[in-house]
């Protein structure tokens, strides 16, 4: 049976993630070492698992309200407001997803009208332009440069705004470059938003992972709330990525429509998730400051070993990757991550994952034990004196 004719155009032109990809490989050689996934290497502190086993021994294993139990999302409003300034009504402009995964999907699908342009700054993650075909829009990559320390410049989005541009996605801290930026460089890009009459969705899933800047949040800057969609999730600041927990907070005029379609999506988010959330918010800054302080030490051994090996790179503000450039080498980005995977057993992810504007470099995750990170360091150095 031709299954391809029943298959959606759109469902088709979207491919499956190159992280996956050589994260497989490498899952399936037990002396490889992965630098792939952006997954914390701590479980989940036991404080946070005990509150979702008492939530388990109280039965409450039922279906939540759609936007999520009200517990949380006062929790999460009391916590945007005391980390980041912002304010927002829990009962009516928060809501709980599956992930920051399922809050960008939302966003995508409750904003974009068909042939809708969505300006993607890139390097980025590999969510956002599948996500936004799938809604049926049209991705337009924005590049971001080594230069500028993978910030994205006003003048240059600028010249990718048409009169079909409609969203703005924006991740800072970013995913893969760990670049982050100041209050000044968003204002800049804000005053791009208003006059274009843009809508931006701003995923700060890595909030919380700076190193010696504080985060800034696109929606406290003057005149940003209004027109922003802030997304933020449990999965990196808690090391709770298999809880699939995240949230959207947004003004009510779009909340409203966003629980729409989380609602016929997926009811709501897991109880028990909920409950563990609850927690963390509650009784978990410290949680944060151990792994930050230990993503920060990794942090700078990665840089450090990597400028070592004659390999430029923009030293990481946020999140936990580095994206040195790899194009003194001669080789691609895919060339070099598979020769590295094939020769010394490293597996990375090649740059172009992220956009064409990654081309030439390859994102190392130092979400990793450091006995990992050492000797994939070395192997790497092995690697680059042999070409």
């Amino acid at each position: 049976m031709d299954y391809n004719k029943y298959v959606a155009n759109r469902v088709k032109g979207v491919s499956f993630s190159t992280i996956r990809y050589f994260f497989n490989l490498a899952s399936q050689m037990p002396d490889a070492i992965s630098l792939c996934i952006g997954e914390p290497d701590f479980v989940t502190p036991s404080h946070i698992r005990e509150a979702a086993k008492k939530s388990l021994d109280e039965g409450k294993t039922s279906y939540t309200p759609n936007p999520g139990i009200i517990e949380l999302r006062r929790e999460i409003a009391a916590y945007l407001e005391r980390r980041f300034g912002l304010t927002y009504n829990p009962e009516k402009e928060i809501i709980v997803t599956i992930g920051a995964s399922e809050a960008i999907d939302v966003a995508m699908r409750t904003l974009i009208n068909p042939g809708d342009e969505v300006l993607i700054p890139e390097p980025a993650f590999v969510s956002y332009g599948p996500c936004a075909v799938l809604a049926g829009g049209k991705p337009v990559p924005v590049p971001t440069y080594m230069k500028d320390g993978f910030s994205l410049k006003p003048e240059v989005l600028e010249k990718f705004v048409t009169p079909k541009s409609k969203v703005l996605v924006l991740n800072f801290p970013n995913n893969p470059t760990g670049a982050v930026m100041s209050r000044e460089e968003l204002g800049a890009i804000a005053k791009v938003a208003e006059k274009r009459d843009l809508i931006v969705v701003s995923d700060e899933v890595y909030a919380e992972l700076t190193y010696g800047v504080e985060h800034v949040a696109v929606a406290s800057i003057p005149g940003m709330r209004e027109r922003t969609v802030t997304i933020g999730g449990f999965s990196k600041a808690y090391s709770m990525t298999g809880w699939r927990l995240g949230y959207i907070a947004a003004p009510e005029g779009l909340a409203s429509e966003f629980l729409k379609v989380h609602q016929y999506s997926v009811a709501c988010a897991p109880s028990m998730a909920q409950y563990a959330a609850v927690e963390a918010l509650r009784n978990g800054d410290e949680d944060i400051k151990r792994m930050r302080e230990e993503y920060d030490r990794r942090r700078m051994f990665v840089y450090n070993s990597l400028k070592d090996m004659g390999l430029e790179c923009v030293e990481p503000k946020g999140a936990f990757y580095i994206f040195p450039s790899i194009e003194k080498t001669g080789l691609s980005s895919e060339e070099f991550a598979s020769r590295l995977f094939d020769e010394v057993k490293v597996a990375v992810v090649p740059g172009i994952a992220f956009g064409e504007s990654g081309q030439g470099f390859i994102r190392i995750s130092y979400a990793a034990s450091m006995e990992n990170l050492e000797r994939a360091m070395e192997r790497i150095d092995q690697f680059l004196k042999r070409i």
